[in-house]
């Protein structure tokens, strides 16, 4: 398995100096990949913006997507996003998507919230088509385009990792929850009669340091999951605060066949990918990435 670090794009004060030093940082370090994530009625950063700055200072990392909520955006527009990026990073990207739950993102757009399960099928589609063809370009570098992973927990999430994409990417828990949810994937796989296996992608969130630290790793969890309820405080309750914690949930996910695993800063600073970074190389040295 390997460990990759999210970038803090939705994180407020994050400015162009916090985003590249992660970026240059993580291209020298023990981290396999760079994550961003994705809102639109948000103090965030764009996350295509994000990894199109990261292109230009990285050269062996991988920048992914986790994830895009992909009805927000125009076919055409998606399409020529991400091919620019896979081009600017010399192949570097993974695009993961999901249909996004945020009914204001929604509402901002434009975009219909009842409408996105059947616009996201047809967006799987026609990615694939606009990639290849010389409609939209540029061509992206990776042969038939980036790598494209589909997230969500329903059975029509599932289907579409079978029919569209190159594999799929779970939405944060404990390593148990997805073992369970990697299962339906791969059975989705199997159904489609597809060879090999889909790429397995998982993340969780970190805030390490004092007491202060984590009320506020916890207090932007719940603000960002608000839109859920009472379940926020589930994903709160799952922040890890210590190496310990931090060990502990690599390895769940690596036990339970992970390919690749990002952890995302819940608190602003350099301080917290350090000390992610510590505990990451002291353990594991460069054995996971």
């Amino acid at each position: 398995m390997h460990v990759g670090v999210g970038l803090p794009n939705t994180l407020t004060g994050t400015d162009r100096d916090l985003v590249l030093e992660y970026a240059e940082r993580a291209d020298a370090g023990p981290f396999s990949s760079i994550g961003v994530f994705d809102r639109l009625r948000y103090d965030s950063l764009d996350p295509m913006g994000t990894l199109a700055a990261c292109a230009g200072v990285t050269d062996d990392v991988r920048l992914a997507t986790s994830i895009i909520a992909g009805p927000l955006r125009r076919n055409a527009l998606l399409a020529k996003k991400t091919a620019t990026v896979d081009v600017l990073s010399d192949g570097r990207l993974t695009v993961g998507l999901a249909l996004g739950a945020r009914r204001d993102d929604y509402e901002l757009a434009d975009v219909p919230y009842g409408e996105r399960g059947r616009r996201f099928t047809e967006q799987l589609g026609a990615l694939r088509d606009q990639w290849e063809s010389e409609e939209v370009g540029p061509d992206p570098v990776q042969d038939g385009g980036p790598e494209l992973l589909v997230g969500g927990m329903s059975d029509p999430a599932f289907k579409r990792v079978g029919r569209y994409a190159d594999g799929y990417i779970h939405g944060g828990g404990p390593p148990s929850v997805f073992e369970r949810e990697a299962e339906k994937a791969r059975a989705a796989w199997m159904e489609a009669e597809r060879p090999g296996g889909p790429a397995l992608w998982g993340h969780g969130y970190f805030a390490l340091g004092d007491e202060d630290v984590e009320e506020r790793g916890r207090e932007y969890l719940l603000d960002y999951y608000a839109f859920t309820g009472p379940f926020a405080e589930k994903v709160a309750d799952g922040l890890l605060t210590t190496p310990q914690e931090v060990v502990q949930f690599v390895r769940g996910y690596e036990d339970r066949g992970c390919d690749e695993l990002l952890l995302f800063p819940t608190v602003i600073g350099v301080e917290q990918y350090e000390r992610l970074e510590r505990i990451v190389e002291n353990e594991w040295g460069d054995g996971l990435a």
